[in-house]
């Protein structure tokens, strides 16, 4: 025999139990409430240029769509997007050549970052980095190189004598700190011990005045 009511009561009783239950318990983990994690924002090229100009680092720039021929000296950072004919030179400065750049000159600064092309030699008393999007079509001298996956490189590549010359300048530097630091030594020195000799002197000329007004006393 089936008693479908009392049955039916029961398997109530127990459904709303179990609902009861069910809902009285919170899961482990609520998903559903993390907050997803902020994606880093990339930095564009306008905004970094906006950026050097801003802090001072930025000495001269070549947009995208300008040609310019000639002889070109700089100080600090040259950005080049546009197309630059004849030579580049500075001394210690940093040529940063776009993606969208293009440079047909010879080439000789501090550092030198292409991420464009480059017809020409290029030489950097501290380094050259090729980016993935780099054509360099040339010979290159510097004491360190980096290319990315992907560029291209086509010349030569000299970096012990750069090297040799990068050890030679620092050497010098060192040398001209470490006299600059003795002769400052030196001169303090000095300076001190014209100070004794005017003490002494003052203490002696004192020690005669006091004998004198002694033996006038005396006298």
């Amino acid at each position: 025999m089936i008693r479908m009511g009392r049955g039916s009561r029961s398997e109530s009783g127990e459904t709303n139990e179990y609902q009861s239950n069910g809902s009285s318990s919170t899961p482990a983990y609520n998903y559903g409430s993390e907050s997803p994690q902020a994606t880093p924002r990339v930095v564009t090229d306008s905004e970094s240029i906006a950026r050097d100009i801003k802090e001072g680092r930025l000495s001269g720039f070549v947009g995208h769509g300008t040609v310019l021929t000639g002889e070109t000296l700089f100080q600090m950072m040259l950005r080049v997007d546009g197309h630059l004919t004849g030579t580049v030179m500075s001394d210690g400065g940093t040529l940063i050549v776009g993606t969208n750049g293009q440079v047909d000159a010879n080439v000789s600064v501090g550092v030198a970052t292409i991420n464009g092309v480059v017809n020409g030699d290029v030489i950097a008393s501290e380094k050259i980095h090729l980016g993935r999007t780099a054509r360099v079509m040339g010979n290159v001298a510097t004491p360190r190189l980096v290319i990315e996956e992907g560029a291209l490189f086509e010349g030569g590549c000299t970096m012990m004598k750069a090297r040799e010359d990068m050890d030679s300048e620092a050497t010098k530097a060192t040398q001209e700190q470490y006299r600059s630091a003795e002769t400052s030594s030196y001169q303090s020195s000095v300076a001190d011990t014209d100070d004794d000799d005017d003490d002494d002197e003052l203490l002696s000329v004192t020690d005669d005045e006091e004998e004198e007004e002694a033996e006038t006393v005396s006298v």
